[in-house]
């Protein structure tokens, strides 16, 4: 199989962080190299947006500017993520011979950055240079089953409400109809294990 940038997407608590995982041993198990590398990264930008995250007022109390102050700094750490000469996305595949596999990459800006078209043609200008990743696997799950999961969550971040998943599912939605990259979906209503093969299968029919 050749060396891959994979990208898991998907509203909060779709299961992206375990099938990342679930994936990083599978490919390893292949004898493979495979890494998570997710955003936000732990550069510098990276860390400013997760603290923005637990504390929007840390940032910017209007909520409009609130959106396009983060899509500006996720665009700035998309770009450290994808060439910083350490261990960035391209570096990791190029020169270590790596599969490398991210939760989230500029289809979340799109999706959680915007709420109308011109905010989603301003987050789409910001983000049109950066390259589409081999795959995208987007991990469908219902908003209700989401919003269960997130019950049990303590530290809420600022867009974990109904409202605003509600409008990100809808943003994924318009995202994915038109888009012409290669492309899994998958209804993560299923066990852990029967989306792992899914998207196992997948990787070996269109990849090996």
């Amino acid at each position: 199989m050749q060396h891959l940038f994979i990208v898991l997407e998907g509203i909060d608590k779709a299961g992206k962080t375990t099938q990342a995982e679930l994936l990083k041993h599978y490919l390893i198990k292949q004898n493979n190299s495979a890494i998570i590398s997710s955003e936000p990264t732990e550069g510098v930008i990276g860390k400013l947006i997760r603290k923005a995250m637990q504390n929007p007022v840390f940032v910017m109390k209007d909520k409009e500017k609130f959106d396009q102050q983060m899509a500006y700094l996720f665009a700035a750490d998309r770009h450290y993520h994808l060439y910083n000469e350490v261990d960035g996305v391209y570096k990791l595949i190029k020169q270590d011979h790596c599969h490398v596999i991210a939760t989230r990459y500029y289809f979340s800006s799109l999706a959680y950055n915007t709420n109308n078209q011109e905010e989603f043609d301003f987050v789409y200008g910001l983000n049109k240079r950066f390259p589409n990743p081999d795959v995208v696997i987007y991990l469908d799950i219902p908003l209700d089953v989401a919003l269960c999961r997130l019950e049990k969550v303590t530290n809420k971040e600022v867009y974990e409400t109904q409202e605003k998943l509600q409008q990100v599912k809808d943003n994924y939605e318009q995202i994915f109809h038109s888009y012409d990259g290669k492309i899994l979906r998958i209804d993560a209503q299923y066990s852990r294990e029967q989306i792992h093969k899914q998207i196992t299968d997948y990787l070996e029919k269109h990849f090996s």
